[in-house]
């Protein structure tokens, strides 16, 4: 009996849109993150892009639309110079 041939290749990652199960499924500069009911590659935040900063570690489970983590050497940090009441809730990757 033989076995279905994988859909790529083992040692290719998955690009961008791809389905996939952790983040080491996808290509670099990628995360696994959750979309509604899957998980896709995602890119991973870049300086001045909203982050999510999560108050209790396991809440990030509980979106259904998961933001990638800031890139190295970025913090998801509240938005300065912004003077809105709103401001302090608002998060951006911001170099340490």
């Amino acid at each position: 009996r033989r076995t279905p041939a994988p859909a790529w290749p083992p040692d290719a990652k998955g690009e961008e849109g791809d389905f996939c199960l952790r983040s080491s499924d996808c290509a670099a500069g990628l995360c696994c993150a959750r979309h509604f009911w899957s998980k896709i590659c995602k890119p991973v935040l870049r300086e001045g892009q909203v982050c999510t900063r999560h108050r209790r570690k396991g809440a990030h489970g509980l979106e259904i639309f998961q933001r990638c983590p800031c890139a190295e050497g970025m913090a998801c940090r509240p938005q300065r110079d912004r003077g809105g009441p709103d401001a302090s809730r608002l998060h951006t990757c911001q170099r340490h």
